[in-house]
């Protein structure tokens, strides 16, 4: 690891967030396609939805199994791999004539991600010197959010010139040559080190030695990661019920997506010079009061305005989550704990559309967006008690 006063993020740029990018552009050509596919291939309404699921179904039950893999295989052929697998991945779903050849596809493709993830967390956090990571992780937030925004348009300009599957086709391209810029990373398992490693805790041990920051610390970020997914279908969804066209729904989304593009950066540089409260806090206050707010919005520019603060709440938190479980991981036992830690995340990102769904069908779609918003307000409460307490325990271990 380079001291701090010699490091420089571009002097790891191309093979730290080059993989992460064209994954991110990747995974954004093919998910608009994802339910217009299985439509096409015969599904029902219902079930064509629950096919969009199923990227993150898998990235949710592979996070443990990746922990394995990254130490088995070492940060860089953990990832090459993975974007190769991603990448026949999508292959098979451009070639799939029936439902069931495309389901199995888009279930690998999360667990691709839930690799490449990992992986790149592990890398980072062992690369980049403790003054920088928050800055290094906010920045793969960022490239993350840069790809999923950007990889529609390429899916788009795809599909104009081969049709549906062709979004799946370029993928796959896209994925293939992510795992050729992954070559050029160095792999700190095999080049690091002063001396013969420690060996490797099992995952149980890692779990029963961190279990109070996984169930403080980690029930704040599994709070904030439900509400981070349930902004995605709240803004639609009141576009939707202020009569919105979909035209200007898109618009909204775009532009508050815009704002959280032009954050992530300001965020990490805020975490590692003031703090991780001074960014996690506020990120998450400005997101519930936000969504709070969003029921009492009865026409376009209030609506907008409250977007527009959602993503700015979000754009600033860009990298919270993997910073935290940077901070907290435990060397040996990196992998694992990461492992545990996504799945806290990953558990949250699946339960945040099932409240919102739950409280919109009991109460209504505004009470539903003011649950979220709820969630929010508790996810800042629970970190600024639990991440200070952490700290302190870590501190005196």
């Amino acid at each position: 690891m380079q001291r701090p006063g010699q490091f420089s993020l571009l002097s790891i740029a191309v093979p730290a967030f080059g993989p992460s990018v064209l994954f991110f552009l990747g995974e954004g050509a093919v998910l608009p396609v994802i339910a217009l596919s299985a439509r096409d291939l015969g599904a029902s309404v219902a079930v064509a939805a629950l096919t969009v699921t199923l990227v993150g179904l898998g990235s949710l039950l592979f996070n443990l199994p990746a922990s394995y893999l990254t130490l088995r295989f070492g940060e860089r052929w953990a990832i090459v791999g993975a974007q190769l697998a991603g990448a026949v991945a999508l292959v098979l779903a451009a070639l799939a004539q029936e439902l069931w050849q495309l389901v199995p596809a888009l279930v690998v493709l999360g667990m691709s991600g839930s690799v490449t993830g990992l992986a790149r967390q592990k890398y980072l956090t062992e690369a980049v010197p403790v003054d920088y990571r928050a800055r290094a992780l906010s920045t793969l937030g960022g490239v993350s959010r840069i790809g999923i925004f950007i990889g529609p348009f390429l899916g788009a300009g795809a599909i104009q010139f081969w049709g549906l599957r062709g979004a799946y086709w370029l993928g796959a391209v896209v994925l293939a040559g992510a795992s050729v810029v992954a070559l050029w990373m160095r792999d700190l398992t095999a080049d690091d080190g002063d001396g013969p490693r420690a060996p490797e805790p099992r995952l149980a041990q890692v779990a029963a030695g961190h279990w109070r920051v996984l169930t403080t610390v980690g029930l704040g970020v599994l709070f904030v990661a439900a509400v981070r997914q349930s902004r995605q279908v709240v803004i639609p969804l009141w576009a939707d019920h202020l009569g919105l066209d979909a035209t200007t729904a898109a618009l909204v989304y775009g532009i508050a997506g815009g704002m959280d593009l032009l954050l992530f950066y300001p965020g990490g540089r805020t975490m590692d010079t003031r703090g991780r409260l001074a960014v996690a806090v506020p990120s998450m206050t400005l997101m519930g009061l936000s969504l709070i707010a969003m029921p009492w919005t009865g026409t376009f520019w209030p609506f907008l305005a409250a977007s527009c603060v959602l993503g700015m709440g979000n754009g600033i938190g860009s990298g919270m989550v993997m910073t935290l479980g940077a901070d907290f991981s435990p060397s040996p036992g990196r992998a694992q704990f990461l492992g545990l830690w996504r799945l806290m995340a990953d558990a949250g990102t699946t339960a945040g559309p099932v409240l919102l769904s739950a409280v919109t069908a009991a109460l209504g779609l505004g009470a539903g967006v003011a649950a979220s918003g709820g969630l929010g307000l508790a996810a800042a409460a629970v970190l600024a008690w639990a991440v200070p307490r952490a700290q302190r325990r870590q501190a005196g271990a």
